[in-house]
């Protein structure tokens, strides 16, 4: 299931999207994007935790459009990066696909939309809302 509204276009995401485009896969955010991908899917590959572990919150799978949208507008010259695996907080990545991203730097500072869809299964306390979680993230 979609968030409600989280997939509107801002204006210029259809022209950030074409100019990507035009870079092919060769971009610097294509290759990384196509990596993270990949990873995802090794990870996804594996056998689930068992307990005490009961859920598994899987962003770059659920949110992966404004995931994709951070990394094409701010990853755009070759450079050095280290992207690091983390237990990504409940009211930040787990809401909106960006790394350390609450929802209101994610959609009012850095202006990144996308439609975020419903986990599989979700913790009663820990729902996704997306761009429009109203908590803030602590960590």
């Amino acid at each position: 299931e979609e968030e409600e509204g989280a997939g509107a276009e801002e204006d210029g995401d259809d022209a950030e999207d074409e100019e990507d485009e035009a870079d092919g896969a060769e971009g610097v955010a294509a290759r990384f994007l196509a990596l993270q991908r990949g990873l995802s899917e090794r990870l996804r590959a594996l056998p689930p935790p068992g307990p005490p572990v009961a859920l598994v919150y899987a962003p770059l799978e659920y949110a992966w459009e404004p995931h994709r949208r951070f990394v094409r507008r701010f990853l755009r010259a070759p450079t050095a990066v280290l992207f690091l695996g983390m237990n990504p907080g409940p009211f930040g990545m787990a809401q909106t696909g960006v790394p350390f991203g609450e929802a209101w730097h994610v959609r009012e500072w850095l202006r990144v939309s996308g439609a975020v869809r419903r986990p599989p299964r979700e913790h009663p306390k820990r729902p996704v809302l997306g761009l429009r979680c109203p908590r803030a993230e602590v960590s």
